[in-house]
């Protein structure tokens, strides 16, 4: 997208095209205005449409543009956050209540993709969360026992069951959570727009807000070339926020990932590798990621940015760290990188703002954008909607705080990782 390979790469290329949509121009009334052309912002429009409200969605550059389209695909359960320190941390009530609904999430993305026919390449064979070292093996012995004790599908593997499914004996255990699976996330977050579209919500592309001011009859928004006028506005940017509610990007730390691509892999070294198709990621706070695409591809990430120098410390560790754990891949070939921006509260956690009387935004996704953000949009569909109030819904109404040291350590990540990936091949 904007003639830049590395922002959206094997996803942008191997995507079935983006629904056909325009510039807002000039003034338009609806139900509910959606900013936002991501997962909450498309699954808002899409389930507000269904229900018959009258819904326009802006979207500043093109759907997914943003962390919708660069992720790694996997649509995980829960968020990062041990299950049992997300009700500590928000309360009984609240607490129950999400970790409900995010634990469920993944099968309301599956159940979307059926029921609209999304062509996303979805896989639901779960994710495999790797342990390195005694360490990790620990910390997920913990994870699973909270969640089993929640009723969650999964399962503790040992360092054999691990390889077996792995394709490495690189780690200590895994986690295998049976609820998770993966996706082409830009060809999913595009479904979610074809959905919508056929539902009757207007989208509008490279149509960013510049003001939003309170009139009679509700909220007008404007943009260079047109404006909305609606009861609702719901925001729905996330880590990509900009004016004018600039409060949701600065209350998250920006934390870069970057993925690469191999060229697809022959049919022996694609049964070697993950022969059940789950998506992993390890345990290391520094982690890694790693999952195959429908044409056989290995897609690896890490946190990092490819630019200045970190393009190149990256892509020699990514090399260096896929050998290590993947030694039959030989000297494999990258035909694609790109990188974006994950959004991170202070406590790990998302968060629900009231920014002022009927404006609503999610926000805060910490990395787990994809099954969340789905949710979330239906929830803020049915908020609009007046069939859920507030004190419904699974987080509290929170204000928006900048996050202490933000551009400090959002420094500190990038060069960071660079130093950790020219320290370590890494597992």
């Amino acid at each position: 997208m904007q003639n830049d390979p590395r922002s959206h790469g094997l996803w942008e290329r191997t995507a079935p095209p983006s629904p056909a949509t325009a510039p807002l121009a000039g003034d338009l009334k609806a139900d509910v205005v959606v900013v936002g052309g991501g997962y909450t912002g498309l699954s808002t429009a899409l389930h507000a449409a269904r229900d018959g409200l009258d819904v326009v969605l802006l979207e500043g550059v093109e759907i997914g543009f943003g962390g919708s389209g660069r992720n790694v695909g996997l649509v995980n359960a829960g968020m990062w956050v041990m299950p049992d320190d997300v009700p500590a941390t928000l309360g009984r009530e609240h607490g129950d209540r999400l970790l409900d609904l995010l634990g469920d999430a993944p099968k309301r993305v599956f159940e979307l993709v059926r029921m609209h026919g999304i062509d996303c390449e979805l896989e639901t064979a779960g994710t495999l969360h790797c342990a390195v070292g005694a360490k990790g093996l620990a910390e997920l012995g913990q994870r699973a026992e909270q969640w089993l004790a929640r009723g969650a599908d999964v399962r503790l593997l040992d360092a054999a069951e691990t390889a077996a499914k792995i394709g490495s004996p690189a780690y200590a255990g895994s986690l295998l959570d049976r609820r998770a699976g993966t996706i082409q996330p830009l060809a999913y977050v595009r479904g979610l727009a074809r959905a919508a579209l056929e539902h009757g919500a207007r989208i509008h592309t490279q149509s960013p807000v510049r003001a939003a001011e309170k009139v009679p009859g509700g909220w007008r928004v404007a943009t260079e070339t047109g404006s909305v006028t609606a009861d609702w506005i719901v925001v729905a940017t996330d880590a990509y926020t900009n004016l004018p509610w600039s409060e949701i990007r600065t209350e998250q730390i920006h934390l870069p990932y970057f993925n690469f691509a191999t060229v697809p892999l022959d049919e022996a070294l694609r049964r070697s590798i993950l022969p059940e198709r789950q998506g992993a990621w390890d345990t290391k706070d520094v982690l890694s990621s790693f999952r195959f695409d429908r044409a056989g591809r290995l897609v690896f990430g890490s946190v990092g940015a490819l630019r200045g120098t970190g393009a190149r410390v990256h892509r020699a560790w990514a090399k260096r760290a896929l050998a290590r754990i993947f030694p039959q891949l030989g000297d494999v070939a990258f035909e694609a990188e790109w990188y974006g921006q994950i959004g991170m509260t202070e406590n790990s956690l998302p968060r629900f703002h009231r920014l002022a009387p009927n404006v609503v935004a999610f926000s805060g996704y910490n990395g787990r954008g994809i099954a969340p953000g789905t949710v979330f949009g239906r929830l803020l569909a049915e908020h609009v909607a007046g069939r859920i109030g507030e004190a419904d819904l699974p987080l509290p109404v929170t204000d928006a705080r900048e996050a202490r040291l933000r551009r400090l350590k959002e420094a500190y990540y990038e060069v960071g990782a660079q130093i950790a990936h020219l320290a370590d091949a890494r597992l």
